[in-house]
């Protein structure tokens, strides 16, 4: 925020609050970034849990569905048997795993600066 500038333009729905919102939840970055970076921008429900050690199911249900919610992405019934499900980033999810990979990247080549920060908490480290 610059010094003067109008208490408008950080009100409860600007842009940077909702940017900040799609990265309250946990896993909805990583989400992003596995689908796109590893399955290709679509990923079955399966695989993608595979691909996220860490998430339980009913966090990724949860995490899949806020996103479809927010237009990140989108829910496929694949007819098979048994049916499938396969999830695509939309074209907001493709803009918005930008700068997600940005960030990431910024995170593997500071690394050490991060583990500087010492450990939270909330924090699983193996």
């Amino acid at each position: 925020m610059q010094p003067g500038s109008a208490e408008e333009e950080w009100r409860e729905d600007c842009a940077p609050r909702r940017v900040l919102a799609l990265f309250a939840t946990t896993w909805t970055s990583m989400v992003l970034h596995t689908i796109h970076a590893r399955h290709d921008g679509a990923c079955r429900t399966g695989v993608l849990q595979r691909s996220l050690p860490g998430v339980s199911k009913k966090m990724l249900t949860q995490t899949l569905r806020d996103m479809e919610e927010t237009g990140l992405v989108s829910r496929h019934v694949i007819s098979a048997i048994p049916p499938a499900v396969e999830y695509r980033l939309t074209p907001l999810g493709r803009r918005f795993v930008e700068p997600v990979e940005l960030l990431y990247a910024w995170g593997r080549d500071n690394a050490d600066a991060l583990d500087q920060l010492g450990s939270r908490q909330t924090a699983r480290r193996s």
